[in-house]
């Protein structure tokens, strides 16, 4: 068979000294690095913050107590009553729905070691580090 008449991209090449160089390769690595650092300058990176990262881990430990102590009475993703009160959105509201006492993160914290008389409570349960990991959690619903 004969390749006649077929012919592939033709490659543009520049002598420099000590040898010749492609240039399709070249400009290809040249729009690779321009489109990056445009991204780059739209879009920087976040700065990280010491704090942030703490309380993101304390959150996401939080999760994981919230799935083994407390989503078999409190829809995470949900407001609606399960057993318990849905608790997404807690964060946002101003009050507890089954007290009406302010939610700060001391009661916050006081309503998960002492429950009330339809909660039981987790002071027991629970270590003081998965006490405030919990919260953290909590106030991310």
């Amino acid at each position: 068979m004969s390749r006649a008449g077929l012919s592939g991209p033709k490659e543009t090449s520049i002598s420099v000294s000590g040898g010749i160089v492609k240039l399709a390769p070249v400009v290809v690595a040249i729009a690779v690095l321009v489109t990056a650092g445009t991204s780059l300058a739209q879009n920087p990176l976040p700065k990280s913050s010491e704090k942030k990262t703490t309380s993101g881990n304390s959150a996401i430990r939080g999760k994981t107590v919230f799935g083994e102590k407390c989503a078999v009475c409190h829809n995470a993703n949900s407001p609606v009553k399960k057993i318990g009160p849905g608790l997404k959105g807690i964060s946002r509201r101003s009050t507890f729905t089954v007290n009406s006492n302010k939610i700060t993160d001391e009661s916050l914290k006081a309503w998960i070691e002492n429950g009330d008389t339809l909660m039981p409570p987790f002071k027991d349960a629970l270590t003081a580090e998965q006490i405030k990991d919990l919260t953290a959690y909590v106030k991310t619903l």
